[in-house]
C-alpha cells in the first residue's frame, strides 16, 4: 500500500473536522492518507449521536475559549488539548467493523512500542498501557470509504477535563472523576516527555509497519482544501450542526 502522510500542525476544531471529512470525500483522488495533527485552541468534540448540551458545560467552554464541535464519527465526548490526533482514510475494509478497528489501531500500538511501552488493544476501540487508557478511536464509513481517527494522550488533567464534560450523575461526580483518574494515563504520566513532532514520526512509522505501507509525504491539493474550507464554514462551525439533537 502507498500511504500519504501529512505531518500537520495544530488547528481549530472546525478546520480539523473539515479536513478529515474532505479527505474522505476525495479518497478516490488522493488515495489512502494518514494525517497527524493537534488542536489550537483546545476543543471538546462530541460523537455524532450525542447532544452538546447534555455532554458539555457549554458556558464554561465559552468562558475558557474552548472550541466545541460534533464529529461525523460515533463515540463519546473528548477533550482535546495535550494530545496527538491521527486520522486515516482507506477504502472500506471488508468484514466486521471490529476487525477494521484492530487493523488500524495496530498502527498506534506499533508506534507506541517504539517509545518502550507495551500497549494493548482493549474493548472495541481503546488502547491501554499498564491497564490504563491512553488512546480512544472512532470510525465512520461513508462516501465509499472509511475514516478512523483517534487520540494519543501526551498529558492529561482529569479535573480540567471534567470542568468541561458533564458526568452521568452529578451526585457521584467526585467518585466518577477519581475512577477516571485510575483508568486513564498519558505519555507524561508514564515518564515519557516526547516532542509533538517526534511523536508524529513514531506513529507514522507504526502505521507503516502495521499496514505494510510505503510512506510518502505530500500535502493535500487546493481542491481538497477548498472542500475542507467549505465544510469548516458551512457545517462544522455552525450551531445547526453542533447543537442539533
Amino acid at each position: 500500500m502507498e500511504l500519504r502522510v501529512i505531518y500537520d500542525t495544530h488547528r481549530r476544531a472546525f478546520e480539523n473536522m473539515g479536513i478529515d471529512e474532505a479527505m474522505l470525500i476525495h479518497l478516490k483522488e488522493i488515495g489512502p492518507t494518514l494525517r497527524l495533527y493537534g488542536w489550537n485552541p483546545p476543543a471538546v468534540s462530541i460523537g455524532y449521536f450525542q447532544s452538546m448540551e447534555e455532554e458539555v458545560d457549554v458556558d464554561n467552554a465559552r468562558k475558557l475559549g474552548v472550541n466545541l464541535v460534533r464529529r461525523i464519527t460515533g463515540g463519546g465526548a473528548v477533550y482535546h488539548k495535550w494530545e496527538l490526533t491521527y486520522s486515516i482514510i482507506l477504502p472500506e475494509i471488508k468484514g466486521r467493523i471490529l476487525d477494521s478497528y484492530k487493523i488500524i489501531e495496530r498502527g498506534v500500538v506499533e508506534g507506541l512500542k517504539t517509545l518502550g511501552l507495551e500497549p494493548k488493544m482493549v474493548g472495541i476501540n481503546d488502547i491501554a498501557v499498564n491497564g490504563k487508557k491512553i488512546s480512544g478511536n472512532a470510525q465512520t464509513r461513508k462516501y465509499g470509504g472509511l475514516l478512523q481517527h483517534g487520540t494519543i494522550l501526551m498529558n492529561v488533567d482529569v479535573d480540567e477535563m471534567f470542568s468541561l464534560l458533564k458526568v452521568p450523575d452529578e451526585k457521584l461526580r467526585d467518585k466518577h472523576i477519581q475512577n477516571v483518574k485510575h483508568r486513564v494515563t498519558s505519555l507524561h504520566h508514564l515518564g515519557i516527555d516526547v516532542e509533538f513532532e517526534e511523536l508524529q514520526k513514531r506513529i507514522a512509522e507504526g502505521f507503516k509497519y502495521a499496514l505494510n505501507a510505503n510512506l510518502y509525504e505530500e500535502e493535500l491539493s487546493s481542491e481538497v482544501m477548498a472542500t475542507a474550507k467549505d465544510l469548516e464554514v458551512n457545517k462544522y462551525a455552525t450551531r445547526e450542526w453542533n447543537f442539533r439533537r
